[in-house]
């Protein structure tokens, strides 16, 4: 049977999630056929041009709907309790032992049970030979489900927030951990980190960089570049920005002729705007909202530096390695950035980038009038990222790493368990 792997997502498509569509247009680049399912509809107003090009149909797994019964007239009316049934007789059709493993699924929410077993249809269906999904949250629920229901393996990628924020469960990380076929991080620092909290539970876990299509990034010098700072990103608190607004204050004190572009959206964007407002700094910060992923390449490639301060959030919510930073060194830009998670693991301090302390403005303030004043400084920076991504993050190899643990993993004879196949 050929090779068809059903990519499990919690919302598709989605403005931040650059990463999936890159990896799955790798895929697709070199024939590997893709199903994407996704447990939610997009949420996001604005899209990302690359999402186009993605071949792979779509299907969305529906929720039950709660019916109404209002009086006796409407008393036949469907409930979800009756959808969730028909989906589960629906399963057992295409799955002939489906009842004798749905135990399996105690302790599960209705809807992630509704939702494993309506995947597990298509699984069968549609000829699905195996199931990676991103984030370690629900969408790695349903595919954990589904694995078990059709036989078929799953994996799946740990980011950040599903391994770090204060909401994840341990017992739960833990069984889905144990279950999968093998788990991808997407840094060392959280191989480490998933290694020490949960011991033998982790043993299946591999550390594979998020890629990116390096055609679509092509090196400039930063060399004559205008005084231009530049950030993109969600406006939430793990992305910094209240410090980067506190350094342009510092920097407009000192005399720096700059302008400070923030590209994004989100739920601390008032209280930013107002910020920048209160320190006066309206004729050289902008949060110029959200743009499409070639025009954000364009305005990174115009600026002198990136500026990434990204924090560990009060929730314990903080970035893994975000996909903008890797972008940003790919296309010449000199950056700042924090010692989060695994960012120092491609901003190597004084190497490759400059590496300040989280919620200290003075020092992001240093850091970024050094980049600003120094354009020799910027070109061995940059050009010394540049030969990292290469060589540690370029789409096409680390994809290739990727598709061999969905080739060479396969279910044995107990769930949970993997065996090489030759």
């Amino acid at each position: 049977m050929s090779m068809c792997v059903g990519y499990v997502l919690k919302r598709y498509p989605r403005y931040s999630e650059t990463f999936v569509v890159n990896e799955i247009l790798a895929h697709e680049t070199v024939g590997l056929k893709i199903e994407i399912f996704a447990l939610r509809p997009p949420a996001d107003t604005h899209f990302q041009n690359i999402i186009s090009q993605v071949r792979a149909p779509v299907t969305y797994i529906r929720k039950p709907i709660q019916g109404r019964v209002s009086d006796s007239l409407n008393s036949l009316a469907p409930t979800a309790a009756s959808y969730f049934w028909a989906e589960l007789q629906e399963a057992s059709q295409v799955i002939p032992d489906f009842w004798s493993k749905l135990g399996f699924a105690q302790g599960e929410k209705a809807s992630t049970v509704y939702q494993a077993a309506w995947l597990a249809r298509e699984v069968k269906l549609k000829g699905i030979t195996h199931l990676h999904a991103h984030f370690g949250t629900v969408a790695t629920s349903v595919a954990r489900l589904a694995s078990h229901f059709t036989g078929v393996p799953y994996t799946f990628t740990a980011h950040a927030k599903d391994i770090f924020h204060e909401s994840v469960e341990f017992e739960d990380m833990e069984r889905k951990l144990k279950d999968a076929a093998k788990v991808v991080t997407v840094s060392d620092y959280n191989l480490k980190y998933l290694h020490k909290k949960y011991n033998l539970a982790a043993n299946q876990v591999k550390r594979i960089y998020n890629g990116l299509d390096l055609r679509q990034l092509q090196y400039s010098s930063p060399a004559e570049r205008p005084p231009l700072i530049i950030s993109v990103g969600r406006l939430i608190e793990k992305k910094g920005l209240s410090i980067l607004i506190d350094a342009c204050a510092i920097l407009q004190q000192q005399n720096y002729q700059f302008q400070c572009q923030i590209v994004g959206t989100g739920s601390l964007e008032s209280s930013l705007r107002q910020q920048i407002v209160d320190l006066g700094l309206q004729s050289c910060v902008e949060i110029v909202g959200a743009r499409p992923q070639n025009e954000v390449f364009e305005l990174v490639q115009q600026a002198a530096v990136f500026a990434a301060p990204y924090v560990i959030g009060k929730d314990g919510n903080r970035d893994g390695l975000p996909t903008v930073l890797l972008e940003a060194m790919a296309l010449g830009t000199p950056c700042v950035s924090t010692n989060v998670t695994g960012i120092p693991e491609v901003v190597r301090d004084g190497e490759t980038g400059l590496i300040v302390g989280q919620y200290d403005a003075d020092e992001l303030a240093i850091a970024l009038g050094q980049l600003l004043k120094d354009a020799a400084l910027r070109v061995r920076l940059s050009t010394q990222a540049r030969r990292l991504i290469e060589s540690e993050f370029d789409i096409c190899l680390n994809t290739e790493v990727l598709r061999e643990l969905f080739f060479t993993q396969r279910r044995g004879s107990l769930f949970g368990k993997a065996v090489l196949v030759e």
